[in-house]
């Protein structure tokens, strides 16, 4: 028998067997993916009692109608008086928690200094019948300064407002519903952390539903919980559309990314976080409107957080505890779930099953034990060489196309340059088959597959247990099934592997789709990766495609060679017409504009004034501003740390500097104690301070709340703070510094929009801004001495 003759599955009518599996999968395939869609969106005339996105998103573009509303600004103002407004008549006791909040998690504008913020969040309680214990349906209001927040987080805030209104209209659930809408998410996470500190409400704990948005479209997915989530994680398998993996959970908490859940989660309460992510290029953007949001997408938030509510609410509540996490994964539309406990025994039993596979494959004459051993190490090649060869293929767009370097995700429409990642996958892994299928059989480099992915399955087993259903779970349905195969009669073989390789696309299908948008072509090789897999299971089905060995040397040796290199061919050829289009169709535009990065920084001491950007490829609008090399700007501007910008002159404006004021100055047991007030002397929405680095700040308190002091700058600035939507009357500072030399103080304050500055030229049309926390920040900084 000749290698290419040993497959598991050797049908009579191969061009059939194969037209058939391929359509089957194909089929399989695609429902795998419907059922990760977002579901229809409902008019204004649905039912009083359900979720109407058209009727939730009156309140996204009243919430937008303003334009960017940060934290403290008047547009925010509005938007916080339209939530209050709607809940007061739906008859809610609205209240708001004014107040002055510490954040320690760090964000791009704070970066050399501790972040606070006042902010201003929207609390309401719709009392319960019999309450077991409290849920809390959060959200933020406020946006970004670069953008509107059409999505981020409009849609969030609106599907709360259209969710209490439904569960207004008919009975009141048996648990309390609290309602919190919080401000200064943007700027530092600031509201949330307010609220979990300082609210009577947030005392007891409960059980937390956020929700987010990092783009217009795609499915809402449920990305994260508290730790022991399998009682809430059996609530929301409940839901219509459930979206959601603990693959993605294990993911997130690798990642150094926090949102409002984590202000929560941090203090002991448990949750779920969701959030829509796709169209990610709109993200923080000018073009973060209410027309660019897929309202299919507001209606899969708000349809999941009322039944969720629904239920949670007629729940006793504490008996949701559990003691472990839930393993589950989207299938056909629902969500299939069981114990983390059972991780370890599935993926061990999945490498038994794949070693009992390879000890019947060498009885029966389809393996060696070096050819096995060869194929199990050159199965790494496909694993490897994909998903950095789909890095190598986004870089080499970014250099095609300079601007894609200024989107941090996506995109405007990055499907084309996704089908091309995986044709990327395809090519790899059809070109390693046919030159190695001949080789080492189709038994051989089928069982290498399966082996790799038992094998990964027990490493994500120890170190990611929610993700080891990935690999476990296609390792074992495809080693039972060629098992099955080899011990039941020849006719039913194709069946046997095809039903194999069915498991693997509708356990992978799914999360490939998911993970493009979660980690972005930035990302490329993240989902290439999890395609890899899915190609390296469904081997069985790929050997179809290919012709059986007739025995015969010669032209038919070459005719069949060269069958089988058209699979590989016809990837190649799908790379570049994916490419093609993608480049074709995504072009920059009015509508899409190139996204740039600009900002104005004035040093009050000696007059001057720096043109500022964080662009890694600055567009040629951006250079008439900025040239040379990037370097840090800690001296000017210590709230950026040790951020690497690039620079140019600009001409000084006539903008006034912060004002600090000395009101006691005294010293006590070698320490003193310095009480400062910091005045903004025009509209802004973040002011700074930071101390000199050669005094050691041991103490501080800022707008009446005590801060840590570890946090410093660098370079010749030491410890440091920023206060987002300072108070037009300004903040008190108290410092304990141990110093024997003059004391000073770095100031700075920041506002938004470049216009009207001498020297800046409005951008043409297709130029846009970039969703950065700095996009067209405009800072005034002043040095004091004490």
């Amino acid at each position: 028998m000749q290698a290419a003759d040993r497959a598991f599955a050797r049908p009579a009518h191969r061009g059939w067997a194969a037209l058939i599996a391929v359509v089957i999968l194909a089929v399989l395939g695609t429902f795998a993916v419907l059922g990760v869609r977002p579901p229809a969106a409902r008019p204004a005339t649905a039912p009083a009692g359900e979720f109407s996105s058209a009727r939730a998103f009156t309140h996204v573009e009243a919430l937008a109608a303003n334009g960017p509303h940060v934290a403290g600004s008047a547009a925010n103002d509005t938007a916080r008086e339209h939530i209050v407004s709607t809940l007061r008549g739906l008859g809610l006791d609205a209240q708001v928690q004014d107040t002055v909040s510490v954040q320690g998690h760090q964000l791009s504008a704070s970066a050399g200094g501790i972040g606070l913020a006042r902010v201003r969040n929207v609390v309401a309680v719709l009392p319960g019948t019999a309450s077991t214990g409290r849920i809390f349906l959060v959200a933020h209001y406020d946006s970004a300064q670069t953008g509107p927040g059409g999505n981020d987080d409009a849609a969030g805030t609106s599907a709360i407002l259209e969710t209490v209104r439904a569960l207004t209209s008919g009975p009141r659930p048996r648990n309390d519903v609290v309602l919190v809408l919080t401000d200064a998410e943007e700027a530092c996470l600031c509201g949330a952390k307010a609220f979990v500190d300082q609210h009577p409400l947030a005392r007891d704990g409960g059980v937390v539903l956020n929700l987010e948005a990092r783009g217009s479209s795609g499915p809402a997915i449920m990305f994260e919980t508290a730790a022991d989530n399998a009682g809430l994680v059996g609530v929301y398998a409940g839901v219509p559309h459930p979206v959601g993996t603990s693959f993605a959970v294990e993911i997130y908490r690798l990642l150094p990314n926090n949102t409002d859940f984590t202000a929560f989660r941090e203090v002991g309460f448990t949750g779920l976080n969701s959030a829509y992510i796709d169209g990610a290029a709109v993200y923080h953007t000018p073009l973060d409107t209410p027309s660019a949001m897929d309202q299919r997408s507001l209606q899969h938030h708000g349809e999941s957080l009322l039944a969720l509510t629904r239920e949670l609410g007629g729940r006793d509540l504490p008996a949701l505890r559990s003691d472990g996490d839930a393993t589950y994964f989207p299938l056909l539309g629902t969500l299939v779930r069981y114990p983390g406990a059972l991780n370890w025994p599935l993926a061990a039993l999945a490498l038994a099953v794949v070693l009992a596979l390879a000890w019947l494959a060498r009885r029966r004459g389809l393996i060696t034990a070096p050819r096995q051993a060869v194929a199990f190490g050159l199965a790494l090649v496909p694993l490897l060489a994909a998903p950095v060869l789909a890095q190598l293929f986004w870089a080499l767009i970014k250099t095609i196309r300079p601007g894609y370097a200024e989107l941090p995700i996506d995109p405007y429409r990055p499907w084309w340059y996704r089908m091309a990642a995986l044709a990327v996958v395809a090519l790899v892994t059809f070109t390693w088959y046919a030159l190695l299928r001949r080789r080492l059989g189709p038994a051989a480099l089928a069982i290498a597959g399966l082996a790799w992915l038992a094998v990964l399955g027990l490493v994500l087993a120890a170190l990611a247990p929610g993700g080891s259903y990935l690999t476990a779970l296609p390792a074992l349905a495809g080693a039972a099934t060629a098992l099955a195969a080899l011990l039941t009669p020849r006719r039913f073989a194709v069946g046997w592997v095809t039903l194999g390789a069915a498991v693997a696309v509708l356990v992978l299908a799914p999360t490939v789709v998911l993970f493009f948008p979660a980690m972005g072509m930035n990302l490329a090789a993240a989902a290439t990766f999890l395609a890899v897999l899915l190609a390296l299971a469904i081997l069985p089905v790929v050997d179809l495609l290919h012709p059986e060995a007739d025995g015969q040397r010669g032209l038919d040796t070459l005719r069949a060679r060269r069958r089988g290199a058209l699979p590989a061919l016809a990837a190649g050829v799908a790379v570049l017409a994916f490419t093609a289009t993608g480049l074709a169709v995504d072009r920059f535009d009015r509508e899409h504009p190139e996204p740039t990065h600009l900002m104005y920084a004035l040093d009050a001491d000696t007059g001057q004034a720096r043109w500022l950007s964080e662009s890694p490829a600055p567009a040629d609008w951006t250079t008439q501003y900025v040239s040379g090399k990037p370097a840090p700007v800690t001296d000017l501007l210590p709230a950026f740390g040790d951020e690497a910008l690039l620079s140019g002159p600009a001409e000084a404006a006539a903008l006034p500097a912060p004002l600090l004021t000395t009101t006691s100055d005294t010293i006590a047991d070698g320490l003193r104690t310095v009480r400062v007030h910091l005045t903004p002397q025009r509209p802004s929405r973040l002011i700074t301070m930071h101390v000199g680095s050669t005094a050691t700040v041991t103490a501080a308190t800022i707008g009446g709340r005590e801060v840590a002091t570890d946090q410093v700058a660098g370079g010749a600035w030491g410890f440091g703070f920023v206060f987002h939507a300072p108070p037009a009357e300004g903040i008190d500072v108290t410092l304990t510094v141990r110093t024997d030399e003059k004391l000073k103080l770095r100031v700075m304050d920041a506002s938004d929009g470049l216009s009207g500055l001498p020297g800046f030229r409005p951008r043409p049309a297709d130029v846009g801004i970039v969703g950065s926390h700095s996009s067209e920040m405009l800072a005034v900084a002043k040095t004091y001495e004490i």
